[in-house]
């Protein structure tokens, strides 16, 4: 009788663990995931350039600052991705959470120790498709992958339907840099941009990236809609509230 009363017990407590709750997630203001074109149209010196305005947009002052002051203490979890063709994906720095300067200075500092993954084709709908399960990671917040390039998609998935396929999902937003003229832009607006708030800037060349790198993360800690300056930052807004979250099941 008693082993049978201990198995009972056993049994309840093995059907208790099963119907648990999963651990809770870190609540943080942004879940972003940075997905960088290293395609062949890429070459040494634009791949460095872009690598190095990741590196220097989260060793500025403005970013370490909106991530300290305008987050509410929770601040964001970030992801480094490379991409190519439609097989070729990598998520060279895992997803960290930052909170501070020495945060943003350590994510910095393992982005600029990473090597190039890929030199191949250009495959944006693959890479979005790539990072939406990697959103299963132990934070909560307003998911956004950000996708930054040089040309259009000429393989692997299509790139709208993955877009639209992230959106209809968990994936709050889409963003995208596009490196190169007006019809980029429009090719981004029209196939990659998506969800809300949701935006493309444009730069002509590889030159003019770490700038507009800088802007953009600080959109997306803001959630702004618009371009704005990143002396919000100076402003120190701690607490400040009105970020969307969508909560994840």
């Amino acid at each position: 009788m008693k082993k049978f009363s201990k198995a009972l017990a056993v049994a309840a407590v093995a059907v208790s663990a099963a119907y648990m709750p999963a651990a809770n997630a870190t609540d943080v203001a942004l879940e972003l995931a940075l997905l960088i074109d290293v395609s062949g149209s890429v070459d040494a010196s634009e791949y460095n350039l872009q690598k190095g305005g990741y590196v220097s947009a989260f060793q500025s002052a403005g970013i370490q600052n909106l991530i300290e002051n305008f987050t509410g203490g929770k601040g964001i979890a970030v992801t480094y991705i490379e991409w190519s063709s439609a097989t070729e994906q990598s998520q060279l720095v895992g997803w960290q959470h930052l909170q501070t300067a020495a945060d943003a200075n350590a994510f910095a500092a393992a982005i600029n120790g990473t090597s190039r993954a890929f030199s191949g084709l250009t495959a944006p709908g693959s890479a979005i498709n790539f990072a939406v399960p990697l959103f299963n990671n132990g934070f909560d917040g307003r998911s956004v992958i950000d996708v930054s390039g040089d040309g259009e998609e000429n393989d692997g998935a299509n790139t709208a339907t993955a877009r639209n396929n992230a959106i209809a999902g968990d994936i709050d937003a889409i963003n995208g840099l596009a490196i190169g003229g007006a019809g980029l832009v429009a090719w981004y607006n029209a196939n990659i941009k998506g969800g809300s708030p949701s935006f493309v800037i444009g730069v002509s060349n590889f030159a003019d990236f770490a700038g507009a790198v800088e802007t953009k993360i600080g959109r997306e800690i803001t959630g702004a809609p618009e371009p704005g300056s990143l002396a919000l930052a100076g402003l120190a807004l701690a607490g400040v509230a009105g970020l969307r979250r969508k909560q994840r099941s």
